[in-house]
């Protein structure tokens, strides 16, 4: 209870008040250094949003130098949100967040649910916007780029492309949507380094790149040059994402080589399991170490009675960095 009283007064304290000014593009590009916090969304057991949970969590985040926070995405379940339980996933990160960092608010599915997700994250004081692709599979590329530009059109907010599921883009098609003028970011979501060095060596400065696969890419990401990437890792041990982004920044190979072989990849073969456990997992953990995972929604399934069981054993060599 007292908890809850504690919440209600501080949601009220003026530090929450957002400013009114909406961040340039390119002032969101010069603040993408570093770790991408890609946060969960918290469910109940009734699977309705857990708002309170959600901002408890983020209050945790905030605490570590994080460069921005995404939410919602697909590590917080876009895809399984109404319309108005996205609004209100971005207002609850956005107060949170209380301009200490910059908020991206994911966006997608078709043309005008895309460009509607994106105009109310704008107005409730989103800093930018983060698209994924379209519903649609593989469309022609004057589709995607038409696709795409309504999105940018409905705001003035710095614009992300999130390359994931089926849309591995050609190094033109690229060049085309670089012409939409606040695109300012490409995040990566398949590990594909050598279309991605295509991509990044056509198009050189014109876009700040972002390694989007997963913390298990950190070395291979970092060794291409790209010093910005997305943890979902940030959810339960944000000092371990920064770590890692260190490391790999400085080139220190034995050390990065160590914390992926004992904490990142098996974790990341648990999470390979099952499609969805890259959520299921980060929840699981979540809960188990005191913050607010919770349930996921369907189509994902929650981890198994087992598979619980092997995770918590795991959570011996986390403590460090817990």
């Amino acid at each position: 209870m007292g908890a809850q009283t504690g919440e209600q007064t501080s949601s009220n304290s003026p530090k929450r008040i957002k400013s009114a000014r909406q961040m340039q593009p390119s002032e969101l590009r010069k603040k993408l250094q570093g770790v991408v916090s890609f946060p969960v969304t918290p469910f109940k057991q009734d699977l309705s949003l857990d708002i309170e949970g959600l901002r408890r969590n983020v209050r945790a985040v905030i605490r570590h130098p994080v460069c921005a926070i995404v939410a919602p995405a697909g590590t917080g379940e876009l895809y399984s949100l109404s319309p108005s339980e996205h609004l209100a996933v971005v207002k609850a990160v956005v107060e949170e967040a209380a301009g200490q960092v910059p908020v991206l608010a994911g966006t997608g599915f078709n043309p005008p649910i895309a460009a509607e997700l994106a105009r109310t994250s704008a107005d409730a004081g989103a800093s930018g916007i983060l698209a994924f692709p379209p519903y649609y599979p593989s469309p022609d590329d004057e589709g995607v780029v038409a696709y795409y530009r309504g999105i940018a059109d409905a705001t003035n907010l710095g614009l992300l492309i999130y390359t994931r599921d089926w849309f591995n883009p050609s190094p033109v098609l690229a060049e085309k949507l670089a012409q939409l003028p606040t695109l300012i970011g490409w995040k990566d979501g398949q590990a594909d380094l050598r279309r991605y060095q295509m991509i990044r060596e056509r198009l050189g400065d014109r876009f700040h790149w972002i390694g989007g696969a997963g913390d298990d890419m950190v070395p291979g990401y970092y060794s291409i040059g790209i010093r910005t990437y997305t943890s979902s890792i940030a959810n339960v041990a944000p000092r371990l994402s920064l770590r890692l982004h260190e490391l790999a920044s400085a080139g220190k190979a034995e050390e990065l080589t160590k914390l992926m072989n004992e904490l990142v990849i098996p974790l990341y073969a648990l999470r390979a399991r099952r499609k969805g456990y890259e959520v299921s997992a980060m929840k699981a953990m979540m809960d188990m170490i005191g913050l607010v995972g919770g349930p996921v929604r369907p189509p994902l399934v929650d981890l198994r009675v087992d598979e619980v069981a092997l995770l918590r054993e795991s959570l011996e060599k986390w403590k460090p960095w817990l």
